[in-house]
């Protein structure tokens, strides 16, 4: 029932655009057009990146760059070829892969 898959973590700022949108919201546009199986987007309520600028939610600082996770399991082969475009799209961020095993995989019956 189990089988091997790919979790592809994209780390960017929710500031970052893309052909004048969030880069977050052109990602998962991107990632849908191109059939993967489903995209997580996490705010982060701090963090910093290559600048060391740390960026909160803090009430006393209030933050428009806050950090944004895109997390997305799927083929390996499918995120390979997802990459090239990836790169293209993202100016400053970093992009991890991982294997993970799938011990679950339903989707909703709505």
């Amino acid at each position: 029932m189990s089988r091997n898959m790919v979790l592809m973590r994209i780390h960017i700022g929710e500031s970052d655009r893309w052909n004048g949108k969030p880069l977050y919201k052109a990602i998962v546009e991107l990632l849908r057009v191109e059939g993967f199986r489903g995209a997580t987007v996490l705010r982060g309520i701090m963090g910093f990146g290559g600048s060391s600028v740390i960026h909160t939610s803090s009430i006393l600082r209030l933050s428009e760059d806050l950090p944004i996770v895109i997390e997305v399991i799927d083929e390996e082969e499918k995120i390979n070829r997802i990459l090239p475009a990836l790169n293209e799209m993202i100016d400053g961020g970093i992009i991890t892969l991982e294997n993970v095993k799938v011990v679950l995989d339903r989707k909703h019956s709505r």
